[in-house]
């Protein structure tokens, strides 16, 4: 570098080019702020972005309520939905933004647009008051969420990993992935007791509206942070050589070395540590409270113990990346992953239901159906329809979290489900008596399933062994620590600073939206199709040998790398 590039770099950096240009031992001053301020931004945005979840039943009822029920459900889709699929897009506008303007304005740009769409769904009327429009500008809303979000992700690993010496930056990146599950409990944190307080017939009827405009309060304190810290140095050592991307885009995406990069990221990198990370957070959850019949706030305070008490295996996992590698560990929370959840998903019947067991041992449920006029049901919008009697009868025992065996039945006779000795008829969606046949089905079925043991309400809770379900969602979630640290890690060091908050935003946010966006509607159609509910389990495997796979042929150590 020429003296007076290398003076000019001084000058733009102040402080906190300083600092990262000393040779001092352990953490700055400045990288602590630094990882506070990252790690405040990304708890903020994920309290957003989990209201949405948490309160589905008052957006619903508020929003959707007076729309006719094919647009409400479609618009009801969107709305969900919208933040996942607009994550992409937002780590390619931002991303772009971040390589050409820098990380801390494009920082600021990402928790307002948050902060506001957030405070504004607490103040949207209803559409008792405006009609169409109230879904239609939720479903905005939502957008922006989902486009925020995309570009702060990867800003928040990039803006912590660009302050400090390369020897620690699996452990500084650490910080910010352990605080995003913060987000999660600061919604349920402010929900929970305001519906204790308030009384479910006040919070349904205005409190809901209270965590939305509470964000403010949080928006203003992030945005305090964020003003007092620096921009990179990094990001203002390739300014000052005249170094930076003109089309970062392009570059990314243009340019064979970089894309096979892309592709390494996203099916080596992300795609297991991602499906590793929903499956033990996510699924778990939707695993007790549908196949397992363990009622909501029970499951809600296990996940949250087991969350909490989690939190700082993603510290040791920066740790271990900083002494061994991000490919080893990567390699391991993956064969981790793909040799214990089947088991562990098993256990968890054990011990969160013991009777379902039971009823499965001593009454196995059996299909009996014309295979042919079998549909593969993934449906990731809600959207498809499935009518023979094959997919009413496998979708129904599939909800209800039953396993089952398969017969073959001549070719256009109607399905039908044998559990002991009793048997359930199954019925088409085109039959002129459907919605008869359906009513009939559904209650003979709940009945003749409790009969045998398969009970259709809310697991027995004394039946529950709570310190073993703890023990095992904990342990679903170190897989999910452990690759993800690591995993986010390798990726801000596969790329070179001129293009890396867009190169880094296109694999996370695709792998995110793609890959774990579609566990629960992937999961739910293997199981349908297999009769066995831990089938759909297959899929986190599958995607966890795949990314080894990657990993091992294709992927280099970046632990060394600048």
């Amino acid at each position: 570098m020429k003296n007076d590039q290398i003076a000019l770099l001084g000058e733009d950096i102040g402080g906190a080019g300083k600092e990262y240009l000393a040779t001092s031992p352990g953490m700055t001053p400045v990288e602590k702020r630094v990882i506070a301020a990252s790690s405040m931004g990304t708890i903020f945005e994920l309290y957003d972005f989990f209201l949405v979840g948490a309160l589905s039943t008052e957006i619903a009822q508020h929003f959707f309520s007076g729309v006719n029920p094919s647009a409400g459900f479609i618009l009801a889709l969107l709305g969900f939905a919208a933040g996942f699929v607009m994550r992409p897009f937002g780590g390619m506008v931002f991303g772009r933004f971040g390589d050409l303007f820098g990380r801390k304005r494009t920082f600021l740009v990402t928790i307002l647009i948050m902060g506001t769409a957030t405070f504004a769904i607490g103040l949207l009327p209803g559409f008792a008051s405006i009609g169409l429009a109230s879904p239609i500008l939720f479903v905005i809303m939502r957008m922006l969420q989902g486009l925020a979000i995309g570009g702060e992700f990867g800003g928040a690993f990039i803006y912590v990993a660009e302050h400090g010496s390369k020897q620690d930056r699996g452990f500084r990146v650490s910080w910010v992935v352990s605080t995003g599950a913060g987000g999660l409990l600061l919604s349920l944190l402010v929900v929970l007791p305001l519906q204790h307080l308030l009384g479910e017939s006040t919070f349904s009827d205005w409190g809901w509206r209270l965590p939305f405009l509470f964000s403010i309060v949080i928006l203003l304190i992030s945005l305090w942070i964020r003003l007092k810290i620096d921009e990179s140095p990094e990001f203002l050592r390739i300014k000052a050589e005249g170094r930076m991307s003109n089309a970062p885009i392009a570059e990314t995406l243009g340019q064979w070395k970089n894309l096979k990069l892309i592709l390494i990221a996203v099916f080596g990198v992300m795609m297991g540590a991602v499906i590793i990370f929903y499956n033990g957070q996510l699924y778990t959850m939707f695993f007790l409270t549908k196949a397992l019949k363990v009622d909501a706030s029970t499951t809600n305070i296990l996940v949250i113990s087991a969350t909490v008490l989690t939190a700082p295996l993603y510290l040791a996992s920066g740790k271990l990346a900083d002494l061994v590698g991000r490919k080893k560990v990567l390699i391991a929370g993956c064969l981790l992953g793909a040799l214990f959840t089947m088991p562990l998903f098993k256990a968890l019947t054990h011990y969160a239901n013991p009777a379902l067991e039971r009823a499965e041992l001593e009454a196995p449920i059996v299909v009996s159906a014309d295979w042919e006029e079998c549909a593969f049901q993934f449906d990731p919008t809600g959207t498809a329809k499935f009518t023979s009697s094959c997919d009413i009868v496998t979708s129904s025992l599939a909800k209800a979290g039953l396993n089952y065996r398969s017969m073959p039945l001549p070719r256009g006779q109607v399905a039908r489900i044998q559990i002991g000795e009793d048997v359930v008829e199954g019925y088409r969606a085109s039959d002129t008596d459907a919605a008869t046949k359906a009513a009939k089905f559904s209650a003979l079925l709940a009945a003749t399933a409790s009969k045998h043991g398969y009970g259709t309400g809310t697991a027995n809770k004394d039946e529950i062994n709570i310190p073993m379900v703890l023990l095992i969602l904990m342990a679903l979630l170190s897989f999910g620590a452990l690759v993800f640290t690591a995993s986010v890690t390798m990726l801000v060091e596969m790329f070179p600073t001129r293009i890396r908050y867009t190169a880094i935003s296109i694999p996370y946010h695709l792998a995110s939206a793609v890959f774990g966006g579609f566990l629960p509607a992937t999961a739910f159609a293997i199981v349908a199709a297999t009769g066995n509910i831990y089938s759909g389990l297959w899929y986190p495997v599958a995607a966890a040998v795949v990314s080894m796979l990657v990993l091992v042929l294709f992927a280099k150590e970046t632990k060394d790398a600048t």
